[in-house]
């Protein structure tokens, strides 16, 4: 029998996607280390803070969504190569591999009449028509097609700590720019803007 499904406090919502990533900015930032000693640890605590995530997910929550799952198998098995080889390459591949499972899977959905991002959304846009889903769908797909390619000039050009910056004060903000920037083209295919939420799948 499946554990029944609970509703997610506002809280608790960000704790679970966003608090591993808080953890790694801060270890990163503020940690007395030298270079390679700081990535080792960031990496680390990140890999820990995201299984953690993912259990208080299943207590709290009975489930762990299907995004979590794919984007925690990828922070342990890119953080693990990362911490046995002593190479940061591997976890600053893995936001780029993520964005391009993600707009694949969204692609997949609309070539087949099937928006799965309203399977993560749908509580969020209540009333959105079918036709505001496959939009939806369509500018999220493009929107990781171009993060994944995004992060992969931005790694492979510059330092660790460009990087670092670069997912705070870069692919946050864009990212929650673009939910936004959607909202005016949802409210025309039959959003509640009564209940309307600005949210985003997760930030890699």
């Amino acid at each position: 029998m499946n554990a029944p499904k609970k509703e997610a406090s506002a809280g608790l919502k960000a704790g679970i996607e966003y608090g591993p990533l808080v953890l790694f900015f801060a270890v990163n930032f503020l940690a007395p280390l030298g270079p390679l000693t700081r990535v080792l640890v960031a990496t680390g605590v990140f890999m820990a803070a995201t299984v953690v995530s993912m259990i208080v997910s299943k207590v709290k929550l009975g489930r762990i969504s299907p995004m979590l799952w794919m984007s925690g198998a990828l922070v342990v098995v890119f953080g693990g190569l990362t911490l046995y080889f002593h190479d940061e390459r591997f976890i600053k591949m893995k936001p780029t591999i993520v964005y391009a499972m993600f707009s694949a899977m969204l692609f997949f959905g609309l070539v087949t009449g099937r928006p799965l991002i309203q399977m993560v959304l749908g509580s969020v846009y209540s009333g959105l028509t079918p036709e505001g889903w496959r939009k939806l769908t369509r500018n999220w797909a493009l929107f990781f097609a171009f993060m994944a390619v995004l992060n992969e000039a931005v790694w492979r050009n510059s330092t660790w700590d460009f990087w670092v910056g670069f997912k705070l004060w870069g692919a946050m903000p864009l990212t929650i720019g673009f939910a936004i920037a959607n909202i005016p083209m949802l409210l025309k295919h039959g959003l509640n803007a009564e209940t309307a939420k600005v949210d985003e799948p997760p930030v890699e």
